[in-house]
């Protein structure tokens, strides 16, 4: 039945159309011939009058793409410049004797930390005590004859003024009393240096800091003022210590405010394989003049290293805090795309269009990308759905900030950011 009804309706409308012209176009009375040419168990199966069809449906109005938006905020951005350096001791002594000997004792231990003043090695000294108590018997020899002279001179004096002595025997008298003076400054001479040379026989630490491998063990000669060689033992200060490193020639206006500022720039270093903060210190010197090969320009920062977190040789990563940019507008950094022309970011406008913004990214750290220029704080940037979008297209907003669009309204307190 199904199938005769098929083939029914497929008749009538091929003879839909010369039904049509043959009354004039009206479609109801076209439609009545039809019907009555259909056996009746059809015809009452379709609709007694002509039914005619709904007028075309008015053009769909465009969907308007769901987006996520956030407002752009505003902050203080740290101008922070990242580099790569080393950590170096501010003084590093090798110790070496002043005199030859034969070392009678060793308090030097490898990695020992001394003080100025520590004694690390005795020297034999058998010798220059035994000069020196020999300069001494010579004093005491020159001591005994310039008071003779002295004696003679006033003797001869005496005899002067009462005409039994000639003037040629005070001048005499006179003369030996100067040598006897002399001969004295130079035996207290002789044993101010016995004693100088016999203070060289015990080697103390010249500085404070940390002993390194000990060269040199007790019974062995040491040649004195030897400047080759290894020496006896490396002291190494540890506090303070430094971190040298180098930024681009761009940054050096920066480094050299910076510096000039009271209290110095705050610089914090790293470990190479980490994120945690080894230690905080100050910009303490710039370099004057700018490496031409490299076009960089070095950097010293001091660290107190009471925690002996830092150790001299040491690679780190270096942040220099370089002052701050007040105002700076920030966005969520998955709102800034990549583009062929440079970063850009999807601004809704006021009619709920959107535009293609052109930005020039400052920094970016922690989710938050901070822009120099293309942006004003309080406009909505879409964050999510930017795929779904074109230059202009409608979108439906769902706000995901609305604590975040409070605070960054005009006349709101602004945050800093690092």
């Amino acid at each position: 039945m199904i199938r005769l009804l098929a083939l029914l309706l497929a008749v009538a409308a091929a003879g839909a159309g010369w039904m049509l012209q043959r009354h004039g176009g009206n479609p109801r009375a076209a439609w009545a011939e039809a019907r009555g040419a259909l056996p009746d168990a059809v015809a009452q199966r379709l609709p007694a009058a002509f039914v005619p069809p709904a007028p075309a449906a008015a053009a769909a109005v465009p969907m308007r793409a769901m987006v996520a938006t956030v407002a752009a905020g505003s902050a203080d951005l740290a101008l922070t410049r990242p580099a790569v350096g080393w950590v170096e001791p501010i003084a590093s002594v090798v110790v070496r004797p002043r005199i030859d000997g034969v070392i009678t004792e060793q308090l030097a231990r490898d990695g020992q930390a001394v003080r100025a003043g520590d004694v690390l090695y005795r020297l034999d000294d058998r010798e220059i005590r035994a000069q020196l108590a020999r300069d001494e018997a010579a004093l005491a020899r020159d001591q005994a004859t310039q008071v003779r002279t002295q004696n003679d001179v006033r003797r001869v004096g005496e005899l002067l003024s009462r005409s039994s002595a000639s003037q040629a025997q005070f001048d005499l008298a006179s003369a030996e009393a100067k040598v006897a003076a002399a001969n004295v400054a130079a035996a207290q001479a002789a044993i101010e240096a016995d004693k100088v040379r016999l203070d060289y026989t015990t080697v103390r630490a010249p500085i404070a800091g940390r002993l390194g491998t000990v060269r040199v063990t007790t019974g062995n000669l040491v040649k004195g003022n030897e400047s080759a060689g290894t020496g006896l033992v490396t002291i190494t200060q540890m506090k303070p210590l430094r971190a040298t490193f180098s930024l681009p020639e761009r940054d050096l206006d920066g480094l050299r405010a910076a510096l000039g500022r009271a209290g110095t720039a705050a610089v914090r270093v790293y470990p190479s394989g980490g994120d945690a903060v080894l230690a905080t210190g100050r910009l303490s010197f710039v370099d004057s003049s700018v490496d031409q090969a490299s076009g960089t320009v070095t950097a010293w920062a001091l660290f107190p290293n009471d925690d002996d977190r830092l150790w001299p040789g040491q690679y780190v990563r270096v942040e220099v805090d370089l002052g701050s940019r007040p105002g700076t507008v920030t966005v969520p950094q998955t709102a800034v795309q990549p583009g062929q022309d440079g970063s850009f970011v999807w601004v809704v406008r006021q009619d709920r269009t959107v535009e293609r913004r052109s930005v020039e990214v400052l920094a970016s750290k922690d989710g938050k990308a901070a822009l120099s220029r293309g942006l004003e704080a309080g406009e909505r940037v879409v964050v999510e759905g930017q795929f779904r979008v074109r230059a202009g297209s409608a979108v439906t907003e769902r706000p995901q900030d609305a604590a975040e669009a409070q605070a960054v309204a005009p006349g709101a307190g602004r945050t800093r950011i690092e």
